[in-house]
């Protein structure tokens, strides 16, 4: 078996040689510096081409090369023009370099180093700002997309999919320095990663200021995550940032301009009462790369078996009297009605049924489809549509997939959910921004139930309507708003809006912004006032996440027809991208070092850096999970357009695992297995933890993991809302059934009992995954008010006695 190394798919030195990020979070605005260290050691000009992912918000404002002690810093251009000028540079031997953002998805850039000379060492620095978003514990979530997952191109499409080397996270031949400084109006409560950090360093007695590092041997197996969480975080804030000197006045860059952050709070009474009626229609990934594990560390869990657990608790916690559906897709789509249903026990059953027996059998990732015929089905009336998107992510059609939910923005709310490591942050960001809902993204060791059920509870708020934002400014003082009109408000979650100041002000001038809006019908407002005195050292950072936010804003106007880019749009795009310094989807950054007076000599060479991917079984079919790190050595680098089963190359996998016969799997031998008629295996002297080898390598296969005791006892839940007293629920309760019926008072009937047993055992045992059930408590002890049931106080009693708890009639709602 050969040695590793720092080798690529031809055996050659790859020149990337290590990775620093820097960090700066002001309040909720991140600032992040990247430098990428090359180095060849080959004895031929290289030119190293590293694709590579960025949040798909972000704005990438800043990029320049240092070689020896010239430092070049680039320009943003045309594209057209940018490549053209790097490959100009290249033939005549100069050394360019060229940042590019992908046509399919802004979450993906493309940086070519060229002419680099043998035994020469270059210096990256890439530069974006970024707006951290509100989780659902008020936490401000940073990613460093370490992991990026080849996208799926779909059939027919146009365009070449982003060629991406890959290998897996152990043999990544360069190393990451990550360290992060917060800074804060509000103490800094404490920072969080899925990533092993060092200790919180505070830099003030105040605790406004703090630094932390990521602590040595990180393996690439993981985007980097940071959640930051701030004291008091639902304050709302503006900051004025002066335009730039040099800038024309009047223009983007040289006038002030506003961010506003805004955290609407609703009145108490209106929230508490959750919408009875909607149309739910839920649409689940079932490609090949949803059979990868959750995370590396739990690999027993699936992304598509957690879909399924967490489908569970949704349908189970819908209201009566609403409407729903799930598609599934993959090449292909699947409904399980031919149209949305009303919501009843036969319904609800049938619909479990399909749910347990969903697969991630579907092949690629073809999500347009599915989305274009939920949108041609006609809205049912007094019934809001509310779509919900599960998926790992991984398309080339980004862009369209966005414009599509966009154009229907109307009609429904969308709730998008990225799945695992290198979901695509444009995309399922995209979808709910878009759609007027809320995005969230599970990753690491985070459990997917807790996060769909708070967008759950957010598509039942009552739907905030005739949002209306109106400024009341000192007199000649003009502005004009630069982002898209706010579509959706939702109880804790932020609004940002940006906006250019014209004029003149006294120094110790005030503006006021006011938010109007109708809320169950209810006419609302919350003002903020501030001062139109501009911030300190903020550099220039709001103007730049400006200028993205209208940039972006025009680009998807622009996408809406998917025809010719409009001509008008399109140079009023480059216009403010060159401008601003950002780059976007029609321009690039490009630097060429012009005082280099020695011509690079000699054929130039391209290497390909690999990137960190997440590799799972789906991408050798049913294959069990083989230690990558024994098994890549003979072929240290994949190239690869996606993984999802039914467009990977089975042959690239082929090295892998050696030769057919050295694979042999523990005790399953031909003449030992055996089948019954539902084709499961009954062979007496198959055991699951027996594992297999390959060559010499012995591989665990872990046990099927009993079920988890909350969802059992969800599963047994009917649509109304009521438990069945039947031995189910005895063992969900861990009790015998004569120990359920014996303690039961004679004067109530047995769903009441039942229904009573099961909220004081959520309560009692599952108070820590409250999140999960709460609305299908709520349900049931709606259900119970309803029925008057006499002795209600006397069956808590009886409750409590059998299943060992403390619990009141009130903390159970009733």
């Amino acid at each position: 078996m050969d040695c590793c190394g720092l080798l690529t798919a031809q055996k050659e030195p790859v020149p990337l040689k290590s990775v620093e990020v820097e960090l700066q979070v002001r309040d909720h605005v991140a600032t992040v510096v990247s430098t990428l260290n090359y180095e060849n050691k080959e004895d031929k000009p290289l030119e190293a081409v590293f694709v590579f992912p960025l949040p798909g918000d972000a704005a990438v404002c800043h990029f320049s090369a240092t070689i020896g002690q010239t430092q070049i810093v680039a320009e943003v251009k045309k594209k057209k023009q940018a490549r053209e000028e790097y490959d100009d540079a290249l033939s005549s031997g100069q050394q360019a370099f060229l940042l590019e953002e992908s046509d399919q998805s802004p979450d993906i850039f493309s940086l070519s180093v060229g002419s680099l000379p043998p035994g020469e060492s270059a210096s990256i620095r890439l530069e974006y700002v970024t707006e951290l978003a509100v989780q659902a514990d008020d936490g401000l979530r940073f990613c460093l997309p370490a992991v990026l997952n080849p996208r799926y191109q779909p059939q027919g499409s146009e365009g070449a999919s982003v060629q991406v080397t890959s290998v897996p996270a152990s043999l990544v031949p360069y190393s990451l320095s990550f360290s992060a400084r917060v800074s804060s109006p509000r103490p800094v409560s404490k920072v969080e990663s899925n990533c092993s950090l060092d200790p919180l360093q505070y830099l003030n007695t105040e605790q406004t200021q703090a630094t932390v590092k990521l602590a040595a041997g990180h393996k690439f197996d993981r985007d980097v995550e940071v959640l930051i969480y701030y004291k008091d975080a639902h304050q709302p804030t503006a900051v004025v940032e002066a335009g730039q000197a040099s800038a024309k006045p009047g223009s983007l860059m040289g006038d002030p301009v506003v961010m506003l952050s805004l955290y609407p709070e609703f009145p108490q009474d209106v929230m508490s009462s959750l919408a009875s009626c909607g149309e739910f229609v839920f649409l689940l990934d079932r490609s090949g790369s949803m059979d990868c594990p959750m995370n590396n560390s739990k690999r027993d869990q699936t992304r598509i078996g957690s879909a399924r657990d967490t489908l569970l608790l949704l349908l189970k916690s819908l209201p009566m009297g609403c409407y729903f559906n799930i598609y599934s897709f993959g090449s292909e789509y699947e409904h399980i009605f031919p149209k949305s249903v009303e919501y009843s026990e036969k319904t609800m059953e049938e619909a479990l049924k399909k749910v347990e027996k969903m697969d991630a059998d579907l092949g690629g990732t073809e999500i347009l489809e599915p989305l274009q015929h939920i949108h041609s089905q006609p809205c049912i009336p007094n019934q809001p549509r509310q779509l919900f998107v599960f998926t790992d992510g991984e398309v080339c059609n980004t862009k369209e997939v966005i414009s599509l939910v966009k154009k229907n923005s109307g009609s429904h709310r969308c709730f998008s959910f990225g799945i695992g490591e290198g979901a695509s942050s444009a995309l399922i960001n995209g979808l709910a921004k878009e759609g007027g809902g809320h995005a969230q993204f599970i990753t690491g060791a985070d459990r997917m139930q807790p996060k769909v059920m708070q967008s759950l509870r957010f598509s039942l708020q009552p739907a905030v309507e005739d949002i209306s934002v109106t400024w009341d400014l000192p007199k000649g003082v003009s502005v004009t708003v630069l982002s898209p009109p706010i579509t959706a408000i939702f109880q804790g979650q932020r609004s940002l809006v940006y906006a250019q100041l014209s004029g003149q002000s006294s120094a110790a001038a005030e503006g006021c912004v006011m938010v109007k809006y109708s809320l169950a019908g209810h006419p609302s407002q919350n003002q903020l006032h501030f001062s139109l005195t501009p911030a300190q050292d903020t550099g220039l950072t709001v103007h730049r996440l400006a200028a993205r936010t209208l940039i972006r804003s025009l680009e998807t106007e622009n996408d809406e027809d998917r025809g010719e880019p409009d001509e008008g749009v399109k140079k009023k795009v480059v216009e403010l991208s060159v401008q601003s310094g950002v780059s976007c989807a029609f321009t690039s950054f490009i630097a060429v070092n012009k005082d280099n007076s020695e011509v690079v000599q000699g054929p130039l060479v391209r290497r390909d850096v690999p990137t960190s991917m997440y590799f799972c079984s789906a991408m050798m079919g049913s294959a069990p999970m083989v230690p990558m790190a024994c098994c890549m050595m003979q072929s240290d680098v994949l190239e690869m357009g996606c993984a999802d089963e039914g467009d990977f190359d089975y042959s690239s996998v082929a090295p892998l695992v050696g030769d057919l016969e050295d694979f042999s799997f523990g005790a399953y031998e031909d003449d030992e297995v055996e089948f019954n008629d539902d084709n499961e295996d009954v062979s007496p002297t198959a055991s699951s933890d027996e594992g297999f080898s390959v060559g010499e390598v012995q591989v665990a296969v872990p046990k099927q993991p009993p079920r988890d005791p909350l969802l059992q006892l969800v599963s047994l839940q009917k649509a109304s809302g009521c438990w069945l007293l039947d031995p189910a629920l005895a063992a969900a309760l861990g009790k015998t059934s004569e120990e359920v019926e014996n303690t039961k008072p004679s004067a109530v009937n047995q769903e009441v009992w039942a229904t009573i047993l099961a909220l004081i055992w959520l309560r009692g045992f599952k108070v820590d995954a409250q999140e999960e059930w709460e609305l299908l408590a709520m349900k049931a002890a709606s259900w119970l008010r309803a029925q008057n049931a006499p002795c209600v106080t006397e069956c808590v009693e009886a409750g409590n006695a059998l299943l060992g708890c403390n619990m009141q009639k009130d903390a159970l709602g009733l």
